[in-house]
This record gives structure tokens, sequence and C-alpha cells, in this order.
């Protein structure tokens, strides 16, 4: 009789516990459901003033968009490229913040001037090309100049632009254009290469103008262009052409002449 009775107390303790905790684990979950939903409304609403704000931004210097572009057109026309481009510059601020225009168009715009005006420089659409185009390119022993190779279709913008091939390296530049509306950052894999039939796989050594992982390079605006160069060791004298691979970002070249 007693083993019966305690067996039967715990039962009877144990159906008293389990309703306690369903009901413990039902208050969690809709106090975690409120929760949620008071944070999904205060982010909706926060979304919604930031819109507020920036539409009302975008109003108020829209005049001052209209007004820049308007004179850059006059003194473009009158030929004075110089404070034309200024003008221009002047508008493309504006437009990367508020968005009055095609930020693409505007920006090849502003790049056709750098000419006309007297700048030797490639414009703003290029960072830093000075830290990346080499003033002597002579001790190479092939050099193919803007051969574009476009990678794979899902590589974005990005293209070579020059191959060098020496006895002591292989220097490839490229070129990447942010084709997004947002800052974006680019960086290389420290596992990138080449690869070549008789020099086989060759690991990346040094880079330019750009970061290895985790370091990065920042393209502030809309269709900036970031050149960059990659340098690996030297291919056999044997190879007449190689691929470029950086994995996990789908930039892969192939075909890409050498001899």
């Amino acid at each position: 009789m007693r083993t019966r009775f305690l067996i039967v107390t715990v039962m009877a303790l144990a159906a008293m516990m389990m309703p306690v905790q369903a009901q413990y684990t039902e208050a969690e979950r809709i106090t975690h459901g409120v929760l949620n939903g008071i944070n999904s409304v205060l982010e909706s609403q926060e979304r919604k003033q930031q819109a507020e704000i920036l539409a009302r931004e975008k109003a108020q210097y829209q005049p001052d968009f209209n007004a820049a572009m308007d004179e850059a057109r006059e003194l473009e026309e009158d030929g004075k490229y110089a404070d034309a481009l200024a003008k221009y510059e002047e508008a493309a601020v504006l437009n990367w913040k508020y968005g009055y225009s095609d930020q693409r168009n505007l920006t090849r715009k502003i790049t056709s001037l750098y000419g006309p005006a007297g700048r030797t420089d490639d414009g703003p659409s290029v960072i830093n090309n000075d830290k990346v185009t080499l003033s002597d390119y002579s001790g190479y022993r092939f050099l193919r100049e803007n051969p574009i190779y476009k990678a794979d279709k899902n590589a974005g913008r990005i293209q070579i632009l020059r191959v060098c091939c020496s006895d002591t390296e292989t220097r490839v530049e490229l070129e990447y254009e942010n084709d997004e509306a947002k800052a974006i950052y680019v960086s290389v894999p420290p596992d990138t290469y080449i690869k070549a039939k008789k020099s086989g796989k060759l690991r990346i050594v040094q880079v330019q103008n750009v970061g290895v992982k985790p370091n990065r390079a920042l393209v502030e605006q809309p269709y900036q262009k970031l050149r960059f160069a990659l340098i690996f060791p030297p291919l056999s004298l044997e190879d007449k052409e190689f691929e470029l691979k950086m994995p996990g970002k789908y930039w892969n070249f192939k075909n890409i002449p050498c001899k």
C-alpha cells in the first residue's frame, strides 16, 4: 500500500506541474510575440520618419541641384569647361545623396569633361589610379593594355585593363565599377590565384590599391570605379594563356593571353 501511495503521489505532483510548465511556455511565447510586434512597429515608424526626413531634404535641395545643372550646361556650351566641370561635380554631390537624376550619366558627363578642362587624371569615377598605373612598363617581356577581359556573368562590373608578364612577376590590373546605389567595399580573397598549363596554380603574393581580406577598399559613390593590381609569381615561358580566379567572388577570367 505504501508503495502504491508513493506512486500515486508522484503522479499527482507531476500532473500538477505539467500545466504550470505549459502555462509558463505559452506566456513566454506570447510575451516574445508582443515584444517582437512592438519592435516591428517601432522599426517601421523609424523607417517612415527617416524616409520623411529624406524627402523633405530632397525637396529642400532640389533647387540647388537644378541651378547647378543649368549653370553647368550653360558654361559647357560657352566652352568654359573647367567651370562647367566644377558645377557638374557640385550637382553630383547632391545627386548622390538625394537622387535627382541618373547618377551613371552624370558621372560619365563629369569624366568626359576632364580632358577639355585640362585635367590629366581620369576623373572622380576612378579612385586612386596613380597608385596602380606604373610609370614604366619596359621591364616586362609581355604587355597587353586594355584587353577588357570581362569575367563571367555573375561577376558584376569588373574587367581586366592590363596584363604584364616578366621573369619576376605576373601583374594583372583590373577595374571595378560600383553598380549599386550605395557605398560598397572591395576586397580580394587571400586564396586568389592564376593557373596555366605549364606553371600550374600560382597564389597571389601582393596587391595594390585594394585590400586582401579582411582588409577592404571603399568605393563610396555609385558608378565610381576602383582600379587595382594583383601580383603573382612569374609564368613559364611556355605558357600562352592563363586563368584568374578569385574564390567566392565569381570573378573568374579565362583564356588571358600571356605570350
